[in-house]
């Protein structure tokens, strides 16, 4: 089983409220991003670590902002992807322990890669505010 495998089987096993999936989707979908991905799927991943990182949101919150960017047929913003995507990879993830030491990591994890994505920031919370999310 590769990382993103193992991560993922961790991730849906927990069946936890919170939904901290989508923070690992999400976090993954932007660490390994590139110019020949789709704007939606940039879009989506970013909207996910800022809404997560810079509003508190849960993964199930998450995931509803998602369904209801999807409902609009609208333009994506210009997203900067850079070359460094945080110091924390997966790999750092599932070193940690199964339980709350491996949660602990995704969440940081998360935040790893929202701050080399930080830039994008103005252009995300611009499109929330125009979608009335967050």
């Amino acid at each position: 089983m590769n990382s993103i495998d193992e991560l993922f089987a961790y991730t849906l096993s927990l069946g936890d409220t919170t939904f901290i999936h989508q923070h690992a989707v999400d976090t993954h979908a932007a660490q390994n991003a590139t110019a020949g991905m789709k704007p939606i799927g940039i879009t989506f991943a970013l909207v996910g670590l800022y809404l997560h990182n810079e509003k508190g949101f849960t993964g199930r919150e998450v995931q509803r902002a998602h369904m209801k960017l999807a409902q609009r047929k609208q333009p994506w913003p210009e997203l900067t992807l850079p070359a460094n995507r945080g110091a924390m990879t997966i790999e750092d993830v599932l070193a940690a322990p199964e339980g709350e030491q491996r949660d602990a990591a995704i969440h940081a994890w998360c935040a790893a890669v929202w701050s080399a994505f930080r830039d994008n920031e103005p252009r995300i919370a611009g499109l929330l505010r125009r979608n009335g999310i967050g």
